[in-house]
């Protein structure tokens, strides 16, 4: 009678393939529990039935070797593990959708926002620049008028910031400092200030109604020493740069902001002069940080963009017609 064939290498196989490979559904159960913060709600956002939910999210622990959710308490608590891995899966999901989205077969513009003023005299050269090099990544400039100029409510992929940001605002952003700005007053054409054909000070503005960008500027009157500090009550506020030309070229207000203004929004009422003593504002190119809890991705083409303008900054520099910068 023939022996029967070996079997050791078949049942070897066989128990290889019953481990579990975690799957796209076992990131969307684990974040949709913590999301909710119960099985039970999970479940109902996931239509599923608790006991099919609690056994995807064992499966998953398993598969990482590592307790995800900690369930002795009423309400579901990520362990450190599970913080850890939440921003991972939520990138990963995140990353998924986006290439299975029809709409991400045609080109993806990247959005690059600014609240006034743009790159200064150096928008038109990035623009050019990324158009040459990107062709197939469209480049959007879109002016928003909030601090971090679209980033924060989803309106933009990146964007040029001057203001300082509060540490609210700052939390999951990154940047990448491009240049400083020297400080020009703006004054109406008429007046006496305009005549001044070298630079002012802050000294010489404070008998003047100070027009203030409450939304995005950089000026406030801090910026002035305090014994010589503006009354608030004579300063004229405004929501953006359209308005805040608008008081100075009627004659209602002076203003202070950076050189990019000057080069960016010339005006038949308004004169720009350098502003001596006011120190220079900080342009940055900011970024959301990837991955991010909310599981949304920042555009690929961010660090190319980051390259290019530091690009044109450099050629900028090596021009002996240059405007004096600082960098």
């Amino acid at each position: 009678m023939a022996a029967a064939p070996r079997t050791e290498m078949r049942l070897g196989l066989r128990l290889c393939s019953l481990r579990m490979t975690a799957e796209l559904r076992h990131l969307r159960a684990f974040l949709a529990i913590a999301d909710a913060g119960s099985v039970t709600s999970a479940a109902a956002m996931l239509r599923m039935s608790q006991p099919a939910l609690s056994r995807t999210l064992r499966q998953l622990e398993d598969h990482m070797g590592a307790r995800l959710v900690d369930r002795t308490t009423h309400r579901l608590e990520l362990t450190t593990e599970g913080r850890h891995f939440r921003d991972k899966a939520a990138g990963a999901v995140a990353a998924v959708d986006e290439a299975l989205d029809p709409a991400r077969l045609r080109p993806w513009p990247l959005r690059l926002g600014h609240a006034w003023s743009a790159f200064g005299r150096h928008t038109t050269p990035l623009l050019r620049r990324w158009k040459e090099t990107f062709p197939q990544t469209p480049l959007e400039l879109l002016r928003v008028d909030e601090r971090t100029a679209g980033l924060l409510s989803g309106k933009t992929d990146v964007a040029l910031v001057r203001a300082p940001l509060l540490p609210r605002e700052a939390e999951g952003l990154l940047g990448e400092w491009l240049c400083n700005e020297q400080r020009v007053a703006a004054v109406p054409a008429d007046s006496e200030l305009a005549a001044h054909t070298g630079p002012l000070n802050l000294a010489a503005l404070v008998h003047h109604p100070i027009a203030l960008n409450t939304v995005s500027g950089v000026t406030t009157l801090d910026l002035w020493p305090e014994e010589l500090r503006p009354s608030p009550d004579t300063a004229v506020l405004v929501a953006n740069t359209d308005d805040w030309l608008g008081a100075i070229a009627a004659g209602d207000a002076v203003g202070v902001s950076t050189t990019a203004t000057a080069e960016m929004h010339p005006h038949p009422d308004v004169v720009y002069r350098p502003l001596a003593g006011a120190g220079d504002v900080p342009l940055m190119l900011v970024w959301r940080e990837v991955p991010m809890g909310s599981g949304r991705p920042g555009h690929p083409a961010v660090p190319q963009l980051v390259r290019v303008a530091l690009e044109v900054l450099a050629e900028d520099e090596g021009r002996t017609d240059a405007p004096q910068g600082t960098r």
